[in-house]
């Protein structure tokens, strides 16, 4: 029986899809050249191609294999002497995944310039499968890697540093973190988790209380935000504390899981509610400065990795929905012939590529810190990136996924058709991570309030349209224009207390759309690009920041070819 016609545009759509991500997305080369200049090596290159091979070939596959066979991690709280162990099951496919994705070397990137961006590169081509149950211990293990390098003790450093930055991924120890509790979500200062200091060790402590969300359940080390005994109320009072999973290897250290989460997305990682019974702890830096330990290690270098891989999951999002329209015909003519599906394509590369070069200027600032170069303004205005960048970012990837869906039509909702379904649960949760968007904005808003982030911000932003190349004069024109109309404005919003939050939500999300467009002219203005960057800078700036009357044709539209030319 001959293959049908559909049935044969699908199957070379399966072969048409990508097997390297590094050289599918030359966005990433583009971005990288940008910002680092010279610094972006042969080496770097070399290494990001093969991990961008290795996801498509190996990673990938096994993602699909535990999504397709609903086989999610499994909590056995008794093994089968009846010894309490809480212990975690996960597909074997999950430790394949997992074993291909620690070889790349993505835990044991060195803390310098070029390591920075070396660790973007990985973890962005890796978040083209989603979170896949690999995203989230790589991202609490890199925290808690970095906690304890800035203000760990020597002998935790000795006893536990080797293991984060292994590569194997049998031997390796896994980080977590555990903020939440029931009662407070992201008010962490509400937290009731109590440290009690341990009778017989004079280094150690006792932990007791409920965590709500505990994400890497299965981790070897949990870093756990509590309250010492008689420490002030909120933030202030807190401390930040490493607790192994087991003292002997084989008994829980003070510890139960009440049970797995039941998520929406990242269903390959277990999350669970996890109550503390006099676990054995050891403070990360002084008791007192916890919370700040826990800000400036862990969740700001999990908003900073999340922002990429919200980016990877655009990226794979756009490649899936792409290749598809190529190969997939209606009514005489492949469905990327037609104005509606190449609008809803052009949009999808443009958003993906804004976010790849904003999250790309913040990885240069992290890459300046952990280089040891970082200025005064560096500083600021990656404390406002840090966040105003990840609530951006994780609102556009839904936005990117959902409009993937709707070009593969009903095959965009099949679970077993496309990984879409997957990606799309994926960025709904990425969403929620390290802060919902409200605590982000609210966020930016106090520290422009206290540190006067806005006017560094505007200042460096017209600092950077100085330098956009001539053919971009009117995009630059539009973005002053815009600037000079904001700064007033958000200003006012931040210096009057009775001002709605909302109010500042939505300049924020102006300002940081401003900044993607900044950022996007700083590439399209580098000498290796061409017509395609020009487009992608130009349609974004019509898209997000040029004022148009409802009545008018989207003046956009005549760009969208030239955006989706393949280069």
């Amino acid at each position: 029986m001959a293959e049908q016609p559909g049935r044969e545009e699908l199957l070379r759509w399966r072969a048409a899809k990508p097997s390297n991500y590094f050289d599918a997305v030359p966005e990433l080369t583009a971005s990288f050249e940008a910002w680092m200049g010279p610094k972006f090596t042969l080496a770097l290159r070399d290494k990001l191609s093969n991990f961008g091979a290795v996801v498509a070939a190996e990673i990938e596959p096994a993602v699909r294999i535990v999504e397709s066979n609903r086989e999610f991690p499994k909590l056995h709280s008794y093994d089968e002497l009846g010894q309490h162990v809480e212990h975690i099951e996960f597909h074997p496919a999950h430790d394949d995944a997992a074993r291909a994705a620690w070889a790349s070397g993505v835990l044991a990137t060195p803390r310098t310039y070029e390591g920075a961006f070396e660790l973007a590169g990985l973890f962005f081509l890796l978040s083209h499968v989603g979170e896949g149950g690999l995203g989230c211990p790589i991202v609490c293990t890199i925290g808690l890697r970095r906690a304890l390098e800035t203000h760990g003790t020597k002998s935790l450093k000795e006893r536990y540093l080797p293991g984060l930055l292994e590569t194997d991924a049998d031997t390796a120890l896994r980080g977590s973190q555990f903020l939440t509790e029931v009662q407070g979500g992201s008010d962490v200062g509400g937290l009731t988790t109590l440290a009690t200091p341990d009778d017989a060790l004079p280094d150690a402590w006792r932990l007791s209380g409920e965590k709500w969300f505990c994400s890497v359940a299965d981790a070897d080390l949990f870093t756990v935000v509590a309250r010492p005994v008689g420490a002030a109320a909120g933030t202030k009072g807190l401390g930040c504390f490493l607790v192994p999973r087991s003292l002997d290897g084989v008994t829980p250290n003070g510890f139960r899981i009440r049970r797995l989460k039941d998520k929406l997305g990242t269903r390959g990682l277990a999350s669970g509610e996890i109550d503390f019974e006099g676990a054995l702890a050891y403070p990360i830096g002084e008791v007192d400065k916890g919370f700040h330990i826990a800000v400036t290690e862990l969740l700001n270098t999990s908003r900073w990795l999340n922002a990429w891989g919200s980016t990877g999951i655009m990226s794979g999002a756009f490649l899936e929905a792409s290749t598809f329209a190529r190969h997939r015909s209606a009514f005489g003519h492949s469905i990327d012939f037609y104005d509606g599906v190449r609008e809803q394509l052009a949009l999808m590369k443009v958003e993906t590529a804004a976010a790849l070069a904003s999250t790309t200027g913040l990885t240069e600032l992290v890459a300046r810190i952990d280089g040891g170069n970082a200025s005064a303004d560096d500083l600021a205005l990656h404390r406002f990136l840090i966040n105003a960048n990840k609530y951006v970012t994780s609102i556009t990837a839904s936005e990117v996924v959902h409009r993937g869906i709707e070009v593969l039509g009903g095959n965009g909702t099949i679970e077993d058709f496309s990984p879409l379904p997957r990606l799309y649960r994926d960025a709904v949760v990425f969403e929620s991570w390290e802060g919902t968007h409200n605590v982000l904005c609210a966020q930016v808003r106090r520290d422009c309030a206290k540190f006067g982030l806005s006017h560094v911000v505007f200042q460096w932003l017209q600092s950077e349209l100085l330098d956009v190349a001539p053919w971009l004069s009117t995009e630059v024109d539009t973005v002053l224009t815009l600037l000079n109309q904001l700064e007033p404005a958000l200003n006012k919003t931040i210096d009057n207390s009775s001002e709605l939050d909302a109010t500042f939500r939505h300049q924020l999300t102006v300002l940081t759309r401003a900044l993607q467009a900044t950022c996007l002219m700083r590439i399209a203005s580098s000498p290796s690009s061409g017509e395609v960057e020009k487009a992608v800078a130009s349609l974004f700036v019509r898209l997000h920041l040029a004022p148009r009357a409802l009545s008018e044709k989207p003046t956009w539209l005549p760009l969208v070819d030239a955006v989706l030319v393949v280069k």
